[in-house]
């Protein structure tokens, strides 16, 4: 059974299309232009929605300077499933809301998003006869643009920022941000050697991880004409397309914003990822062939005696690879966005995610050259290659599907993978007397896997959510410690500018903020490896901990995310008694439980010098 490989990479340029259709969005008065009419006593309001935007119905209402809500009375809407407030009713193209005995002043409030993108804050307009003027929506300080206006998810109108009235909000780091102090350092030659020196350890991550087995089974596939040089080549191409993407869709999520970070962390968007690995390892073990099309392939064949014969299909491959570590947020890709986004520098900035994404892929190059001799030519041992290659497949599409589904789940399904696993590679064959040591090691090897998968088994059936610990669950002794973990019952939740002020202002000590989100992997890695180590809870046992949780992306927490010059998750933020943050101390990205501890001490010391500082002054 053949399939061809249009189809992989139509379902994977198929996420980035979904954000490449999402359009730059529309200053919210003109999405929603408002016009009013009065007969008599009676005010007509009426929404001019442009095409791709939808108004909230239950959004709409209409209050008397002092705040008395008024009865408007609205038309039926379209109902229509919003992906932030579930099956709610919408007003598409022109709609209006009539108002009796409307009072001469009063003010009006309504709420919209654009189709598949960005939903916009509530918009709150006084009314003085006819004349319309605009109040800033929830959240914004008219007379501090957000850091991120020049590519703005909501832009701001001119009217807004005549508003005299706002809601405090955390400050923004005033600290050059990254990008800046290299440049400040060392010149365009440092940021881009540091951007390449950031990339090298970042390939590490668990957002790398799925490229080694695509790079693997592409060298694989080469069979006998694989050759150190040609293994370094091919292993070359296929990194330099990877960063031109990454560069690429960087530029993409600075001018798109987060309506492009969303489309490639939607739930569409990794169930789409984790077919095409399991379409991928369907292939490896020979149930069906993925194969270029019929023409492009008679190409490559005819060009195959040249040095170029596969390397089209190389770099077009590591092109599609860039999606799938393109939603993971760093401390170098954050602030390379945020350099972007504040300075429209989109050459230099380009330039620095290219070297990060260079900076990735050396390892890669590395191991793919120095591979090459290892991998086998021909007989037996290439089938059970083939093999190893489907279950890393196999484990990529579980490790993008962890972000979707309950822990226990995805025990289950690992714990599937290791069993099946085992038995392809010989746990219960029979072992003949005269077999070598790489036969005994493999058959070991294939019985330590199914051990392991029991343990997988037994704990995804007691309710464990651990991969590495699978026989520790809440209640039993396994489970018993001196000091719990923190949950995310340990973090009170906001979501807007005005909640996270009142918990910071209210709180009487330092204070963590931390935005996560369901789809966000590096998320479940620091709750599971990070937050629970017991000696994290003690270091942050003087901290008010508030989480804000991007799972279910709202207006407001957008604009909150916007103030603080949050790019995505994980991120966390530490502010002082006073709610003021401590930018020096934010962490981004790939978080340790270590780096967690230093920034909690790093926050007390911080907090403890000004008490020093007037000490000494009154002895003096």
């Amino acid at each position: 059974m053949r399939f061809n490989f249009s189809f992989v990479l139509l379902v994977l340029l198929s996420i980035c299309g979904q954000a490449l259709a999402l359009s730059p969005p529309m200053d919210m008065a003109d999405a929603f232009k408002l016009s009013i009419d009065r007969t008599g006593t009676t005010a007509t309001f009426r929404w001019q929605v442009a095409g791709g935007y939808y108004l909230y119905r239950e959004s709409l209402q209409a209050t008397t300077e002092d705040g008395t809500k008024l009865e408007l009375r609205t038309p039926a809407g379209e109902m229509k499933d919003d992906p932030g407030f579930g099956n709610t009713e919408v007003y598409f193209g022109q709609t209006a809301a009539t108002l009796a005995d409307a009072p001469q002043t009063m003010k009006l409030t309504f709420q919209g998003c654009q189709d598949g993108g960005i939903c916009y804050p509530f918009r709150t307009v006084a009314i003085d006869g006819l004349r319309i003027e605009a109040e800033a929506p929830f959240g914004i300080r008219p007379q501090e643009p957000p850091a991120f206006q020049s590519f703005a998810l909501i832009a701001p109108s001119a009217e807004l920022e005549k508003a005299e009235q706002s809601v405090p909000v955390p400050a923004p780091p005033t600290e050059p941000g990254m990008v800046e102090g290299f440049l400040a350092r060392g010149g365009t030659a440092l940021l881009l050697a540091s951007f390449m020196g950031l990339g090298v350890l970042l390939a590490f991550t668990p957002c790398v991880f799925p490229m080694y087995p695509i790079l693997a089974a592409t060298l694989g596939r080469q069979g006998a004409s694989l050759s150190p040089g040609r293994s370094f080549l091919l292993s070359s191409t296929y990194v330099v397309a990877l960063a031109a993407a990454f560069s690429l869709f960087g530029i993409l999520a600075a001018w798109l914003g987060q309506s492009f970070q969303i489309a490639l962390q939607s739930p569409p968007a990794i169930l789409i990822t984790a077919a095409v690995f399991i379409i991928l390892a369907i292939a490896s073990f020979g149930m069906v062939e993925v194969q270029l099309p019929a023409g492009l392939r008679d190409r490559l064949a005819r060009s195959q005696r040249s040095l170029g014969g596969s390397f089209g299909s190389t770099a077009i491959l590591g092109f599609s690879s860039a999606l799938l570590i393109g939603p993971c947020v760093t401390a170098p890709l954050a602030g390379a966005l945020l350099y972007i986004a504040k300075t429209g520098n989109l050459l230099l900035g380009a330039a620095a995610l290219f070297a990060l994404g260079i900076g990735k892929g050396i390892p890669l190059i590395l191991i793919g050259t120095s591979g090459a001799a290892l991998l086998p030519r021909a007989g037996a041992w290439m089938a059970q290659i083939r093999w190893l290659f489907g279950f890393i497949f196999l484990a990529t599409a579980i490790w993008y599907l962890d972000r979707l589904i309950p822990p226990p789940v995805t025990l289950a399904l690992s714990a599937a993978l290791l069993v099946t696993l085992g038995v392809f590679f010989g746990a219960f064959d029979t072992l003949l007397p005269q077999a070598g040591v790489g036969r005994r090691l493999m058959k070991s090897a294939s019985l330590l896997s199914i051990l392991y998968g029991a343990f997988l088994a037994f704990g995804a059936a007691s309710g464990s959510t651990s991969m590495l610990q699978p026989l520790q669950f809440s209640g039993g002794p396994i489970a018993s410690r001196s000091m719990p973990g923190l949950t995310k019952a340990s973090f009170a939740t906001v979501s807007s500018n005005g909640e996270l002020q009142a918990a910071v202002a209210e709180a009487g000590k330092p204070s963590l903020v931390y935005f996560t989100a369901d789809w966000c992997v590096s998320c479940r890695v620091i709750e599971r490896s990070v937050l629970n180590d017991p000696q994290v809870a003690e270091s942050l046992k003087d901290t008010n901990l508030i989480s804000v949780d991007l799972s279910d992306m709202t207006s407001d927490k957008q604009q909150l995310m916007k103030d603080s010059n949050v790019i995505g998750p994980p991120t966390m933020l530490f502010f002082d008694r006073k709610g003021t943050e401590l930018p020096s101390i934010r962490m981004v990205g790939e978080i340790s439980a270590r780096s967690l501890i230093d920034a909690a001490a790093q926050t007390q010391q911080t907090l403890a010098k000004p008490a020093i500082d007037n000490t000494a002054g009154a002895r003096q």
